[in-house]
């Protein structure tokens, strides 16, 4: 799977809307709970198969309301017999369906991709584009997809990508209050570097996936969380109770 760019390029787009300014102790903390990260999750990275920008944008409109699992397992087919923006505007939503059935919400999917590939193929050359209101238009593309295609494919880093791990983590974690993912979104961008934003999505997936889990949890035993989780902060007082 390809590897983000380098993030040196001056192509960042200025952001539209103000952000928090959190003081210099929430600050302090964000960095030292991203180098706990860093160093439990040095492979942290986007988990959907893709070769190409395309690939990773068909592969996200996939891969709303469904696991990365399940999208990895359908796309390879997919992408085999439609191999360019063309071939996949071209065969239309009843040729894409019968590859990605296995997938939730399946028939509406596949004329999201079919209208977003020929939005690619009449306006952008084929080409996926590097700007966050092109992507927006396009069919079944929310701020969460564009923010997985620009980070991942581009190294553009145009916000935080917040999916139900990043958004329980956020707040677990006193990163935010708020459950509006754009109010999260915002408020992760204000504590962190802009140059480690799509590197963060990915590390706040790995370890909601690895222990600060929405069921079966593994707060009390993982150092991370027992340093910033509540969770994982009330085990630690707990412990230091007794029994």
């Amino acid at each position: 799977m390809p590897k983000a760019p380098a993030k040196t390029r001056p192509d960042w787009p200025v952001l539209p809307f103000a952000l928090p300014r959190p003081g210099p102790a929430r600050r302090e903390r964000a960095a030292r709970l991203l180098a706990a990260l860093d160093r439990a999750y040095p492979d942290a990275a986007c988990r959907l198969d893709w070769n190409a920008p395309h690939e990773l944008l068909v592969a996200t409109i996939l891969s709303a309301q469904a696991t990365d699992e399940s999208v990895n397992a359908a796309t390879p087919a997919l992408f085999r017999r439609f191999p360019t923006p063309a071939a996949l505007a071209g065969a239309g939503a009843d040729e894409i369906a019968p590859f990605i059935r296995t997938i939730g919400l399946w028939r509406n999917k596949a004329r999201a991709v079919e209208e977003s590939m020929q939005a690619l193929v009449e306006r952008h050359g084929g080409e996926v584009p590097r700007d966050m209101d092109a992507l927006l238009a396009l069919r079944g593309v929310a701020r969460k997809t564009a923010n997985v295609v620009l980070g991942n494919c581009f190294g553009i880093q145009a916000g935080v990508v917040v999916d139900t791990h990043v958004g329980r983590l956020a707040v677990r974690m006193g990163l935010s209050r708020h459950e509006d993912p754009q109010k999260v979104e915002r408020d992760l961008m204000a504590l962190f570097p802009r140059d480690r934003w799509c590197d963060l999505s990915h590390l706040l997936i790995f370890h909601g996936r690895a222990a600060c889990r929405a069921r079966g949890a593994r707060c009390a035993e993982d150092p991370i969380c027992r340093e910033f989780c509540a969770d994982g902060k009330r085990a630690v007082t707990r412990s230091r109770r007794g029994p």
